[in-house]
């Protein structure tokens, strides 16, 4: 790590400027956007396959490039001279590479909490979605990062509804957040790892 970037835990201090950023009221307005999440899902997993999910769901799973398992080491606070504070979603591959993620204050919320098994009085977003997804019978198999292109990283999300595989496209934040709360494995493809990934100690 460079003399004039520091890391800390995200939730190390309360005091700093990202505290008033999690008032749950700020976030009440999101859990009406679920409503159409919930109509979209149903209408997903109600809908005749197309010829092209079928041949994907013929195909070996990880067909795509080979895809090593990463767990979360923390979500983070970076301070950078002359640079803007920035949120990390830090994660960990089994060689010792870790890859930083920039996310939103709102989803580094959802990760801390699920990391530290905090339960919300009332479902916020990302467990709202959990529970719309298991009382519709699906699980999620898997998260995948799986591309990074001009800085910006993309994921997958694979859900499980019966035999049917359904691959949701993602932001690597929302996934996380979700493959927390299914306890779902997650994955990183390994030209991201190579493109991104540091020593442990950086």
């Amino acid at each position: 790590m460079r003399d004039d970037e520091r890391k800390r835990p995200f939730d190390e201090d309360p005091d700093d400027e990202f505290e008033d950023l999690f008032d749950d009221d700020d976030f009440e307005s999101e859990e009406a956007e679920l409503e159409e999440i919930e109509a979209q899902l149903q209408r997903l997993l109600g809908g005749e396959p197309t010829s092209s999910e079928l041949d994907e769901r013929a195909a070996p799973r990880f067909e795509r490039g080979r895809e090593l398992e990463v767990r979360v080491t923390g979500v983070y606070e970076r301070i950078e001279h002359g640079q803007p504070r920035a949120l990390l979603v830090q994660v960990r591959d089994n060689y010792g590479r870790t890859v930083p993620i920039v996310i939103g204050p709102f989803e580094a919320h959802a990760i801390v909490s699920a990391l530290n098994d905090d339960a919300p009085p009332r479902p916020m977003t990302h467990d709202l979605t959990r529970n719309i997804l298991t009382r519709l019978g699906v699980s999620i198999d898997r998260v995948v990062i799986d591309d990074l292109w001009q800085g910006t990283f993309y994921a997958k999300i694979y859900l499980l509804h019966g035999d049917e595989e359904i691959e949701i496209d993602s932001r690597p934040s929302d996934a996380i957040a979700l493959a927390l709360r299914f306890r779902a494995p997650i994955y990183m493809a390994e030209s991201v790892l190579e493109a991104e990934g540091q020593p442990e100690d950086y």
